[in-house]
């Protein structure tokens, strides 16, 4: 038996370009549209994962988004001094903090969900065809199976 890998065909990896270069530039378009400009990438991110997951701590956080303790702790305080999170004592143990998002970060995180929805919906409805939609659709099924 051998070992050997097939090679990557041309059309795999211009395909995979493809996809990178779109994917990048639908990325910048949506965070602009969401008004991810008044943060950074990685506080939208801490932002939205806790909403997502709920209270956590900063550790926690810094293991889930894979950055240094000392990262995080900067972007909870920038996140913190726009009002966007809690910090509240674990009731498990008071030595450690809860982070939680405040009502403006949940308004921030959902007011820019929505604006997002919004401009791809209207975007696909307005430049698409129902059949390149379905196409869209019957894509996306297969980039969710290659991340699976």
């Amino acid at each position: 038996m051998s070992d050997s890998v097939e090679p990557i065909s041309p059309s795999a990896a211009r395909a995979a370009q493809e996809v990178r270069v779109v994917f990048s530039r639908l990325r910048r378009r949506l965070r602009e549209i969401g008004g991810a400009h008044d943060l950074t990438p990685s506080q939208a991110a801490v932002l939205s994962r806790l909403l997502k997951d709920g209270a956590t701590t900063a550790s926690a956080l810094a293991a889930a988004e894979r950055v240094r303790p000392q990262s995080m702790a900067a972007t909870l305080g920038a996140l913190e001094e726009r009002g966007l999170i809690r910090r509240d004592p674990d009731p498990q143990d008071g030595r450690r903090q809860l982070v939680t998002p405040s009502d403006a970060g949940r308004e921030w995180v959902e007011g820019s969900r929505q604006a997002r929805d919004e401009w791809l919906s209207r975007a696909l409805q307005d430049h698409c065809t129902e059949e390149e939609r379905e196409t869209v659709l019957r894509a996306f099924t297969v980039l969710d199976r290659l991340v699976q």
